[in-house]
């Protein structure tokens, strides 16, 4: 009886130290928890608003933050269409027309008809003056009904220009 109760006891004890280890994270933190993608496409998020109202260092700061995730997300989990895209993005938006056109035509070998990359890939396009291959990613995207065919189209129209 004695022995049941002690091995009973010593199995509960092990379950439940088992059961606090398993589900400590060792902080309460939201930012610990998201991916090293997640707090990229924030940085870009803060970067576009930083672009908007002109100050550029700071935009170009968290370009370069978002494009070290970005990286490190890719290692990670490689081709991941997303992760490309962005990539892709921050890359452009840095300065490196080619490096950012890599990435996007990576991501465009699996997802051929991804709207983001279509659409990006567009703008470069416009910026790097190939008119012809940015009017090709406007018909990938022609019978999408969304803002990104729309954005394109404004772009390559010359009605909104883009930084890069």
């Amino acid at each position: 009886m004695f022995k049941k109760i002690l091995v009973t006891s010593l199995i509960y004890s092990i379950l439940t130290i088992s059961a606090f280890s398993a589900g400590s994270s060792g902080g309460d933190s939201d930012t610990e928890n998201k991916s090293n993608y997640d707090k990229a496409v924030t940085l870009i998020k803060a970067a576009k608003k930083y672009e908007k109202k002109g100050k550029l260092d700071k935009a170009n700061k968290k370009y370069e933050k978002a494009k070290k995730l970005l990286i490190k997300s890719n290692d990670k989990i490689p081709n991941k269409p997303d992760t490309l895209n962005y990539l892709g993005f921050t890359t452009r938006k840095l300065g490196d027309f080619v490096g950012g056109e890599k990435y996007y035509l990576e991501g465009l070998a699996i997802e051929p008809k991804h709207i983001g990359i279509n659409e990006y890939l567009g703008e470069l396009y416009v910026v790097t003056k190939r008119h012809n291959l940015a009017v090709e990613r406007l018909q990938v995207l022609k019978g999408c009904n969304c803002k990104e065919y729309k954005q394109l189209e404004k772009i390559i129209a010359g009605e909104e220009v883009s930084k890069y």
